[in-house]
């Protein structure tokens, strides 16, 4: 992964990702913490990022609309 910020590679273990999935596919992403410069990173997740994630086990977050 880069880091949009200090444009830096690093290389994470699966807990400090986070994936959250929106109701469309348009709407997924993932966020990390940049461990050299400290920015949160958040960039678009499509289908085949979204999959090598969960399969290597990072949380999920599913956005659902709030009834009522």
């Amino acid at each position: 992964m880069y880091c949009s910020e200090c444009r830096e590679k690093v290389e994470l273990p699966a807990e400090e990702f986070r994936l959250t999935l929106g109701r469309t596919p348009a709407q997924a992403h993932y966020s990390f913490g940049c461990p050299l410069c400290g920015a949160s990173v958040r960039k678009a997740a499509g289908e085949k990022i979204v999959a090598a994630l969960t399969g290597a086990g990072v949380r999920t977050m599913r956005l659902v609309p709030v009834e009522g």
